[in-house]
């Protein structure tokens, strides 16, 4: 099976090394040379373009946002030059509007879309061990399974139209913010009363919360180690607001979000852009005075 690949960030590097590794034929393309070069050490082909990529049974994209998404799928050609039949997944978290919009101009070229974005970091990717969360037509998703399974390790099925997947992953985006703004707030508050942060945060993690998100970025709060970024703060901010975006298409209110971008955007405004976005702790220590 020919497969081609666009968008090799941090993410998209390692899951596209991740096909190549398995013996997938890999065609890739990236705006910057330095992702493609590694990968074609690695037995990849380089693309010149997204429609050279794009020459393929199935084609994966991981892009940054529904803009960037856009310049390369639709105006950079990848659309057009999907053969009929071939299928396009998306692993971008893009806007729920513009799954809609992908599914459809998809379908107008008789050309298969599925969205599949993944909840992992970067190391998580490299190990092929997302979780990937995927909708879109049945048998389409059939058709790529072999591919995701390669990738990650579970695929979790939500729907058959396309923009079910990121609305999940929006829905999560906001948790993962929201545990993260707890931990900032409570750890700060425990340090007011002169308890380290790193002590707090360990206890939390092994008890009351138990769990991958606490403990990830419990670990990430209780160390300051905010660079290099695993997940920007400002991709934070951008999936907040696409949170905000889709609740309110569906009538939902989703009061925390509004204060979660707030503090994102404190977060950026004093020079934390490319710091992850745990580095909300940061806002929580700056506003208490702590430092």
């Amino acid at each position: 099976m020919t497969t081609g690949f666009i968008g090799l960030g941090t993410m998209g590097a390692a899951i596209a090394a991740n096909l190549v590794r398995a013996g997938q034929h890999v065609r890739v393309w990236n705006r910057s040379p330095g992702p493609v070069a590694a990968l074609v050490a690695r037995g990849a082909e380089a693309a010149a373009s997204p429609a050279g990529a794009a020459q393929a049974e199935v084609l994966f994209s991981m892009l940054a946002d529904d803009a960037a998404t856009r310049a390369a799928i639709v105006d950079g050609g990848a659309l057009d030059a999907l053969a009929a039949g071939a299928v396009h997944v998306n692993m971008a978290t893009v806007s729920v509007a513009f799954a809609r919009e992908m599914a459809a101009l998809h379908a107008r070229h008789g050309v298969g879309y599925v969205a599949a974005p993944v909840l992992g970091r970067p190391d998580v990717a490299a190990a092929g061990r997302l979780n990937i969360l995927a909708a879109g037509p049945a048998e389409l998703i059939d058709r790529v399974q072999p591919l995701l399974d390669t990738i990650g390790q579970k695929t979790w099925r939500f729907g058959e139209r396309p923009e079910q997947a990121n609305a999940v992953k929006l829905a999560a985006n906001f948790m993962i913010a929201s545990a993260i703004e707890a931990m900032a707030e409570a750890s700060t508050l425990a340090a007011g009363f002169d308890v380290p942060a790193a002590a707090f945060l360990e206890m939390i993690a092994a008890t009351l919360f138990a769990a991958p998100v606490y403990k990830g970025y419990g670990a990430l709060i209780a160390e300051r180690r905010f660079l290099p970024a695993g997940f920007k703060m400002t991709l934070g901010l951008k999936d907040i607001r696409l949170a905000l975006e889709a609740a309110e298409a569906a009538h939902v209110p989703l009061p925390f979000a509004g204060v979660l971008k707030d503090n994102l955007l404190d977060g950026i405004a004093h020079g934390g852009a490319d710091s992850d976005w745990a580095a909300l702790a940061q806002v929580a220590v700056r506003r208490a005075g702590q430092g």
